[in-house]
């Protein structure tokens, strides 16, 4: 299946008191057409910041190396112009705070008119019927009166809907969506899901999808990339990473997720992830692993391939293959 985003030893950077840090490090990831890639982790994983390093939205002063390519394009090597006219356009995103995304002092319809004018040079009157035709696609509720009101007078959903047609606007061919149902109620964010669904159907696009929600990640992944202090730890198939989970970061985050008919408390993962400024030597995950042991701050561990399509990154892995999988799974015994 044809890959429309490759994304090689992906290294993000930002300027401290001590000098450049990393808060995504060496991620590789391959996004195919017309399928679902979600990536899962905690907030502080890196997950937002690699999305906006793929569009180059990221603080002045921010160093990126590696690559990311689309199509025929390193978007690292882009110039600003050459990046603009991806944005939005072939690659575009929602953010996570639909409110935030819009322009408060202006008509949500103008604003997406803006998008689409920019991208496809059309006449106003042509803009505002796409509008229109977006908004009844999302199922927006009188669509050309609501497309005449401001940001604060439509709900959470409506609002949220809105900034997928302006993502929608040009038909990209790739829709980074972070945390996208983070502020919703259940109902909605139900709905929310059902809908990118359907215009992924409808336009064959690619979906990199950011969450902490794991329910999310069943739902909407066709693969799953586990992330943790800004390293990809496991990746394959999602029913490979729900049903058989091998990193301990991974088991711990399904052991934490209540399940239909459970019992009992759940499980948790002791203590934090580590800050960008203070990354241990090692495993980064090693302070809270239940498995962990003296080498595991030997070095940083790569990504081992376990089965057909599915890797994880432990030390476990690297020193007895499949079999340690069993060994990095014991503290979760029972839990899933």
């Amino acid at each position: 299946m044809t890959d429309v985003l490759k994304i090689e030893n992906l290294v993000t950077e930002f300027a401290a008191k001590q000098g450049m840090v990393a808060a995504v490090r060496g991620v590789s990831l391959n996004v195919k057409k017309g399928k679902t890639l979600v990536v899962l982790g905690e907030s502080g994983s890196g997950k937002s910041v690699m999305l906006r390093s793929i569009l180059r939205i990221t603080p002045p002063g921010a160093r990126l190396s590696g690559s990311i390519r689309f199509n025929d394009d390193e978007l690292l090597q882009s110039t600003q112009k050459e990046i603009q006219a991806i944005r939005g356009n072939r690659i575009a995103m929602i953010f996570q705070d639909s409110l935030s995304a819009l322009d408060p002092l202006y008509r949500v319809g103008a604003q997406i008119e803006e998008t689409i004018r920019t991208h496809q040079k059309l006449p106003r009157s042509s803009a505002r019927n796409q509008v229109v035709e977006l908004f009844e696609k999302v199922g927006i509720p009188s669509p050309k009166e609501r497309s005449r009101v401001f940001p604060h007078e439509m709900s959470g959903g409506m609002r949220q809907r809105a900034v997928i047609a302006m993502a929608l606007a040009c038909k990209p061919d790739i829709l980074l969506a972070d945390e996208p149902t983070t502020a919703l109620d259940v109902t909605i964010q139900a709905q929310i899901l059902n809908l990118f669904k359907k215009i992924q159907a409808e336009f064959g696009m690619s979906i990199i999808m950011v969450t902490h929600d794991i329910g999310v990640a069943a739902e909407m992944a066709d693969e799953i990339a586990v992330m943790y202090a800004g390293k990809i730890v496991e990746h394959g198939a999602a029913d490979q990473v729900l049903s058989n989970p091998a990193h301990p970061y991974t088991k711990g985050l399904m052991a934490a997720t209540p399940r239909k008919g459970q019992r009992g408390r759940l499980m948790t993962i002791p203590g934090q992830p580590p800050l960008i400024t203070k990354m241990p030597a090692g495993c980064a995950f090693a302070e809270r692993c239940p498995e962990a042991h003296a080498s595991c701050s030997d070095g940083t561990p790569d990504l081992v391939a376990l089965r057909q399509g599915h890797q994880a990154a432990c030390i476990h892995m690297e020193q007895g293959g499949r079999t340690a999988v069993q060994a990095a799974q014991r503290k979760y015994a029972g839990t899933l």
